[in-house]
């Protein structure tokens, strides 16, 4: 067993994180030369893991555990209190499952074909406007179809309002100050909004399909054949349709790859859903999302000589991971090709988690991110014809999460015509 674990040499990481952002670890995997080091984060001792062997390793649910990994701060902004990423064990799975059949292909596929719709509808619009940021109106695009899809119901009015919420839930993780509160206040709002809704459910007052989103979570029993309470049910609404508007991190990035790398815009029109696939793909491998995912030891164990003590925080880098040359050829090369033959491997690409979604905690939600993506590249590339201003397209690696400054603006919008 080793005698020492490298050990990052600043009291407590804390500010360096905030300041280096995505590149945090791995800056430090290269540092120190290991996959493997310890640091205080917060003032608790950590241990940040680096590399393929690592998320195999994290994703062992004999070994680790989700439970206390999640800070209030971010429970009471991302997530939700005791929500489903904090669960372990049977519980856990049990409620995962309720995730798993609201998910499921058909889902997916119903949720793209709504997505395509609504691109379409809003196209019709922006060839009357100078110009749209993308960012924005996928946002609101996005809550319009998760809502309208879960059976909640949504004004038109409050699309644009309630969609920042969804997503200044998301904006808060990586944040301090005014980012982090406002992120807060949202979820209070958007607790007590879906609250009501799932009161007014179960006391017959507002009438649901029971197959929807909403009715199933109303009317979820748990493994005790208990429902959730109204406040725990809501969180967990919240958790179907939070991540789907915070696709729109993904949509603005693809419009941004599309224009980056314009080789790539002939090749997707030309081909097929193959190939908006391997092109979804690289950007959920190349831009950022996840910068890492934190879990603590289960038991006391060792690997590689390391000694993890029961109960002791692991954080595992993702960004690192996808732009690291020992796991992935030519990394900083935007190359879809590399997904040709699929993404076979689990614990690989993880921008939303390893392993099985139906027995961890890779996200059940992934295969909407990939559908939803799908549709909008092949709106973007074969349905609108569009300009780009002049505008700020970088994104600053230490906010987390990142998106091109500017929002990714178009103008001169031409909805694509049949001859």
């Amino acid at each position: 067993m080793r005698d020492t674990l490298p050990q990052d040499h600043s009291l407590d990481s804390s500010l360096d994180l905030m300041t280096e952002g995505y590149s945090f670890i791995m800056n430090r995997v290269k540092r120190y030369n290991t996959n493997l080091f310890e640091g205080r984060l917060l003032g608790e001792r950590v241990i940040y893991m680096h590399g393929h062997d690592a998320a195999r390793l994290f994703y062992d649910t004999d070994k680790f555990q989700r439970k206390g990994a999640a800070p209030k701060r971010i429970q009471k902004s991302l997530f939700g209190v005791n929500a489903i990423q904090t669960m372990d064990n049977g519980s856990h799975l049990h409620r995962k499952l309720l995730f798993m059949s609201l998910l499921t292909p058909s889902h997916q596929h119903r949720l793209a074909e709504l997505v395509s719709e609504q691109w379409l509808a809003s196209a019709a619009q922006w060839e009357r406007e100078d110009s749209i940021m993308l960012f924005e109106e996928a946002k609101a695009l996005l809550c319009r179809v998760a809502c309208g899809w879960a059976g909640v119901p949504l004004p038109e009015e409050e699309v644009r309002a309630r969609a920042e919420d969804f997503y200044d839930m998301v904006d808060a993780f990586g944040a301090v100050g005014p980012r982090h509160w406002k992120g807060r206040r949202a979820r209070t709002k958007t607790e007590a909004w879906i609250r009501k809704m799932i009161e007014d459910v179960r006391a017959g007052h507002l009438q649901v399909d029971r197959e929807s989103a909403l009715g199933r979570i109303a009317y979820y029993r748990d493994e005790h054949d208990q429902p959730l309470d109204d406040h725990m049910a809501a969180i967990e609404l919240i958790n179907i349709l939070r991540p789907i508007v915070a696709i729109a991190t993904f949509i603005t990035f693809s419009a941004l790859a599309l224009y980056e790398y314009p080789v790539w815009r002939d090749k997707l029109a030309s081909g097929g859903p193959e190939e908006r696939e391997m092109f979804a793909q690289e950007v959920r491998r190349y831009y950022p999302f996840a910068p890492f995912l934190g879990a603590r030891a289960k038991q006391d164990f060792v690997w590689k000589d390391v000694a993890f003590e029961e109960g002791r925080l692991v954080l595992l880098d993702i960004y690192g991971m996808h732009h690291d040359p020992d796991i992935w050829e030519q990394p900083d090369v935007f190359d879809p090709e590399r997904f040709r033959n699929g993404n076979e491997d689990p614990y690989r690409l993880i921008p939303q988690g390893g392993g099985d979604p139906a027995q961890g905690h890779r996200c059940p939600g992934e295969g909407v991110t990939v559908e939803v993506m799908k549709a909008s590249l092949d709106f973007l590339v074969n349905r609108i014809e569009y300009d780009l201003p002049e505008q700020d397209l970088s994104y600053p690696l230490n906010r987390m999460p990142t998106f091109p400054g500017s929002g990714f603006i178009m103008n001169n919008i031409r909805l694509r015509r049949p001859r």
